[in-house]
């Protein structure tokens, strides 16, 4: 059996016939099987789909005062004009393409990268690989007793992140659902506290469909260029005083969100104790958080960015909804189950492509999500999900009044 969606009593899954993968017995609807009755060929998988977006848009449909959005590679992965992003296990094969299999091997074997799958295969985990590195450059050297070139620990961190820097140098195409979901999610009251997305991605796909479409971002750093980042840029907000119906009453404006990426970005550079955010960097700050240092968790822009994350969390009537993240950030798990235990109106939607049991530390939410009614796990790619995320009408922008005249008109008329 295989669950499409799972929110406590309610579920939608499909049962496989005995021997295939892919046709489909039946499906079941909170754990029954659906009686298709005298049906002559009935689509089952399209029935099971349309069911299981009705369900997660009668969740998304309850009124959530704060609502926050965690992204992963999963928001990004073959998306792009040239370049399309790329999973952490697709960037490993890059790297391994550009090293060569026994170069990197040899350099995971040095900094004593050990993690590996059931099967004792290494895991493909580029960030974990790159922070146990940048530790062991201070205490590591090869010395190699063969005819083998020693292996320059900082080379090859600076040869990895120029690949990831590359690849995730990634062009909005125009048919990007980012777009379509910032336009979906910011359609709420203008008194509501403001969306809060926080991605892990190294790309500016969030930022370049907010430009694109008149978005104002609020993203830690200053207004001013250069664009200097500093935590209290997240307390500010934008209003209009002029069309305030009400003397002192605050009128905030449509189009506003907040974006955190405690991993880094491509377009950030670090100078001295300061963080920028330029259109050219050649130095991308990329954050490899630390598990075992505690004292690196409070470097800036990480610490100010997980700080807001744990905040967030613990609002009155908040949901997350976490999409195509892999649940293997120890840090953002422990803040998420905190919230869990802590925040009992904590409400979690996670959307994935698969949401079956598929990993150790994702397996605690599946089991959990079978008894509580606020978890609900979504077997969706993000860009089925916000093509079929609820639309509000009621809350527009204002632009979609706006007025559009064609004065084109052809000279022989």
């Amino acid at each position: 059996m295989k669950y499409l969606y799972l929110n406590g009593k309610k579920s939608v899954a499909i049962k496989l016939k005995a021997g295939t993968t892919d046709e489909i017995e039946n499906v079941l609807i909170n754990g029954s099987e659906h009686d298709f009755k005298d049906e002559k060929n009935p689509n089952k998988l399209d029935y099971a789909i349309k069911s299981k977006r009705n369900m997660y848009e009668q969740f998304l449909n309850n009124q959530f005062e704060n609502l926050s959005v965690l992204t992963g590679a999963g928001s990004s992965v073959g998306i792009g004009d040239t370049n399309k992003g790329r999973l952490l296990s697709q960037l490993w094969e890059d790297v391994k393409e550009k090293l060569t299999e026994a170069t990197l091997n040899r350099f995971c074997d040095l900094v004593e990268y050990q993690d590996v799958d059931k099967e004792g295969v290494r895991v493909k985990n580029l960030e974990k690989l790159l922070s146990i590195a940048n530790i062991a450059k201070n205490y590591i050297k090869d010395e190699s007793k063969d005819d083998k070139s020693p292996i320059n620990i900082e080379g090859i961190i600076t040869i990895i992140e120029t690949v990831i820097k590359d690849k995730c140098t990634i062009t909005l195409p125009k048919n990007s659902p980012h777009k379509d979901f910032l336009d979906k999610i910011t359609k709420r009251k203008v008194t509501a506290p403001r969306i809060k997305v926080f991605t892990l991605n190294y790309d500016t796909l969030f930022e370049q469909a907010a430009r694109n479409s008149n978005y104002t971002i609020i993203d830690g750093f200053s207004f001013s260029i250069p664009r200097k980042f500093s935590g209290r840029n997240f307390d500010y907000d934008i209003v209009s005083r002029n069309s305030s119906r009400v003397k002192e009453e605050d009128n905030f404006i449509n189009k506003v969100f907040h974006l955190y990426k405690p991993h880094g970005s491509i377009d950030w550079e670090s100078k001295g104790d300061d963080i920028y955010q330029k259109d050219s960097v050649k130095d991308p700050l990329m954050i490899y958080p630390k598990d075992s240092k505690y004292e690196s968790s409070y470097d800036q822009p990480y610490f100010e960015m997980m700080s807001r994350f744990q905040q967030s969390l613990r609002n009155d009537n908040v949901l997350l909804i976490c999409i195509g993240f892999s649940f293997n950030d120890k840090h953002i798990v422990s803040a998420i189950i905190e919230a869990l235990e802590q925040n009992p109106s904590f409400q979690l939607m996670v959307v994935n492509k698969g949401i079956d049991d598929w990993s150790d530390s994702f397996n605690p939410f599946f089991e959990a999500a079978k008894k509580y009614n606020n978890i609900a796990l979504v077997d969706e790619t993000f860009v089925d999900f916000a093509e079929h995320y609820p639309d509000l009408k009621s809350y527009n922008h204002e632009d979609s009044k706006k007025i559009i005249i064609n004065n084109n008109i052809s000279s022989n008329v």
